[in-house]
């Protein structure tokens, strides 16, 4: 604590030594204290958790989100990697609605453009959702990290291959042309 009574200082988020992958962890040969997974033959099917209704609710504009789509494809990949038990359901859904309402805001500003109309002196300003769009890509990046983390220390065997992540450009520009 600082003379003047505030918290400052200490640890920094993400400051120190990185953690290891599980992947070169087993490849060193450093395998105690480590948790594996079980292998294929012992694992069990695992049922995709429910999806909640306010990622299926209907938008104002009379849209559907694509949240849904984007949270059943990342829990299939996060179960082919056997990892689905491992990532909280929540940051599924957060990562989900984060995406939607990303590429919600890149379909208005493809629609209405850059520049918007100022509501007091009508002088031109730029568009707010260009704005929101940008926090939005900031949170899906930052959960896709946490989510991407998660996999990278718990999967036994080197990954390859697209992640769900590689498929959101893709998924925007499908939007846009209404397929």
């Amino acid at each position: 604590m600082a003379k003047d009574g505030t918290n400052r200082g200490g640890a920094r988020a993400g400051a120190g030594r990185k953690k290891k992958a599980l992947v070169d962890k087993v490849a060193e040969g450093r395998t105690d204290n480590l948790k594996v997974l079980p292998t294929p033959a012992d694992l069990n099917g695992e049922v995709m958790p429910p999806i909640h209704e306010f990622m299926k609710a209907k938008q104002r504009g009379g849209k559907d989100l694509c949240a849904v789509a984007v949270y059943e494809n990342v829990w299939k990949w996060l179960n082919e990697k056997g990892c689905a038990a491992l990532v909280n359901p929540t940051l599924l859904q957060q990562y989900a609605m984060s995406v939607s309402r990303w590429i919600q805001c890149e379909e208005t500003i493809s629609e209405f453009g850059f520049l918007a109309k100022h509501p007091t002196t009508g002088a031109a300003i730029a568009s707010p959702y260009v704005a929101m769009s940008q926090q939005y890509m900031k949170q899906v990046n930052q959960i896709w990290y946490q989510i991407y983390q998660i996999v990278k220390e718990n999967c036994s065997v080197d990954y390859q291959g697209e992640s769900p992540q590689d498929d959101v450009m893709e998924r925007l520009l499908r939007a846009r042309r209404g397929v």
